[in-house]
């Protein structure tokens, strides 16, 4: 099994360690549906990260649907088994993945020539991932997750998305303003398994 995608998109990160904690053997190729566009479709002629080849030649596509079938496959689940639980995971794995999108479009627009960048677009773009910030904090603010290795999907993708979202935004949203979502993150890059795949 084959994980193709640059570590430096937080949807193929997130896959890596979903995997890493999971024991689930894979290698992992960093092509980038940039510079190497080519190679990458011939893979994959949709180019998207990440991709997932299987043992039997078949290629899976988005992080979500990806872990989704692993963890059917391999009967372990990174998502919590009480209703309760898992609702709250449910909603800040949301959250998490909004940010993720979000941090990502606005670095897209960001990369648009000046007179090209629509700025009324990307006001929507900041406002709406300042929201996933704000409601990660006051939520991990409220009700802290567990400081242990057994973190789940949603401790998960948190940490991603905010290692993502400082190695590209801390300008302007700046770490202390958010010192929960720092202090997790803090804890959850300190993990095997995030060190194991880091996203640079």
């Amino acid at each position: 099994m084959q994980l193709i995608g640059m570590l430096d998109s937080p949807f193929v990160r997130r896959v890596a360690i979903t995997l890493r904690m999971l024991d689930v053997d894979f290698q992992h190729r960093s092509l980038s549906v940039f510079s190497t566009y080519d190679e990458f479709r011939r893979i994959n002629p949709v180019v998207k990260a990440p991709t997932l080849i299987l043992d039997d030649g078949q290629t899976l596509m988005d992080s979500t649907l990806i872990i989704d079938l692993i963890e059917h496959q391999h009967g372990r689940s990174l998502m919590p088994g009480e209703s309760t639980a898992r609702i709250r995971a449910t909603r800040l794995l949301g959250l998490a993945l909004a940010a993720m999108e979000k941090a990502v479009q606005r670095y897209y627009e960001q990369q648009r020539p000046q007179d090209k960048q629509h700025a009324p677009w990307q006001g929507r773009v900041e406002e709406q991932l300042l929201a996933a910030c704000e409601a990660l904090e006051r939520d991990l603010a409220s009700q802290p997750l567990p400081r242990d290795e057994h973190i789940d999907q949603a401790g998960l993708s948190i940490a991603v998305a905010w290692t993502f979202i400082q190695l590209l935004h801390a300008q302007h949203i700046p770490a202390d303003s958010y010192p929960n979502l720092r202090d997790w993150t803090a804890h959850a890059e300190s993990l095997e398994a995030f060190k194991a795949f880091p996203p640079v």
